[in-house]
Order: structure tokens, then C-alpha cells, then sequence
């Protein structure tokens, strides 16, 4: 199964990088295999597969994407992509049924040495709007674990690559621009965290966008 997954992890890489022609653009970061939370805005199931793909191996390979449980056990090959090639961390976001808390899946899988993905707004952005209002994970996140960086990441383009609705990808050039690192500050509020790492956020895709 190892093996399956490691050839499978390869071709997505691969296939994604055909498609979209993806690369990183380090901004005020370096590439380094540091333990980080990066996290990123959110149009497409296919977010976090770009992220991770212009890791550097090193980096990849200690990555893991925070993701929901009800879509990536769907099926088999779901489960397959999720749990075994991304060895994701799945959360239940039903708060009825959930049995862990999430901010403790989070913490264990940093205190295991793992680096995350995740996405603040919650859910995919189908609106006109750059972003979505932050939900709360991120800032219980960050001062459950403050000594460990947040590092803001932009994606474009990848919601035209596969628009809503289609299931074969446009081929089109997308960026993923990483900003500076941040952590929470000491007596900081959550609203004050929340505008400054959406602000960090966004920054970065005006910064994207006159790159394009």
C-alpha cells in the first residue's frame, strides 16, 4: 500500500503540474523544511493538491492537508487519495456526530512533527468576494500552538482551471505566492488575529494579481 502510495502521490503531483503549469512564488519566506500551518484561501477541492505540489519534496513529505471527512471518505478512491496519499488530517464537521475535537487533531498531528494545510474560510468561496470571513479554528489553532508560524498562502487561477460544475481542467496557468510568517501575540484577540491573517491573506492576492 506504501508503494501504491508513493506512485500515486507522484502522478497527481505530476498531473497537476501538467495541467496547470503551477509555481511558487516565496515572498519573504524561504523554503525551508520547517514545521509551519499554511493557510490558504479556498476555491476548489483541488487547493491543497496545488499547495502541496510546489512543496519541495522534503517539505511535501511532511505536509499534511486538514480536510473534511465527509468528502474524502465518500468512496474508496477518496478515501485512497485522502488517508493514504495525503495522509490527511480528517475532521468531521458535523458537531453532532464529530468525536475528537478538531483543534486537537490539529495540535497532535503538530506535536507529531507534521506541517498543515488548512483553509480558514470554512468552506470552498463560491461568492464574488477575494474571501470569505474567517472561522475561529485558525486563532484557537495558533494560540494552542503559538510557538509554531503561520504562513499565509494565495492560490490563482485554479477555480478557472476547473469551474464549478466541470469535471474536465481548462489548462491555465496558476500561482501559489506564500507571504511572511506570522504567530499570535501575546493577549491578542481573536477578532484582532482574524483581520490580520485574512489581511496577510489577502495582500497576497493583490500581489498575485499584478504579477499575472
Amino acid at each position: 500500500m506504501a508503494f501504491l502510495s508513493r506512485v500515486a502521490a507522484g502522478a497527481i503531483t505530476l498531473f497537476a503540474r501538467f495541467i496547470t503549469a503551477v509555481r511558487a512564488d516565496w515572498q519573504g519566506i524561504e523554503p525551508v523544511p520547517r514545521q509551519r500551518v499554511y493557510f490558504a484561501n479556498h476555491v476548489s477541492h483541488g487547493d491543497f493538491i496545488l499547495l502541496w505540489t510546489v512543496l519541495p519534496p522534503r517539505m511535501r513529505r511532511q505536509t499534511r492537508p486538514v480536510a473534511g471527512a465527509d468528502y474524502w471518505l465518500k468512496s474508496p478512491v477518496r478515501r485512497f487519495i485522502g488517508r493514504d496519499v495525503f495522509n490527511a488530517v480528517l475532521i468531521d464537521r458535523n458537531r453532532d456526530t464529530r468525536a475528537s475535537d478538531p483543534i486537537g487533531q490539529m495540535a497532535d498531528a503538530l506535536d507529531g512533527g507534521a506541517s498543515l494545510i488548512i483553509f480558514p474560510e470554512g468552506t470552498r468561496n463560491e461568492t464574488d468576494a477575494p474571501l470569505l470571513s474567517f472561522k475561529s479554528g485558525i486563532y484557537h489553532l495558533a494560540k494552542a500552538r503559538p510557538d509554531v508560524d503561520f504562513v499565509p498562502v494565495w492560490i490563482d487561477n485554479l477555480n478557472r482551471v476547473m469551474p464549478k460544475g466541470e469535471f474536465v481542467p481548462v489548462p491555465l496557468i496558476c500561482t501559489v505566492t506564500f507571504g511572511e510568517a506570522m504567530r499570535v501575540g501575546d493577549g491578542e484577540t481573536k477578532e484582532a488575529f482574524l483581520t490580520r491573517a485574512r489581511d496577510a491573506l489577502l495582500s497576497l492576492s493583490a500581489t498575485s494579481e499584478g504579477d499575472a
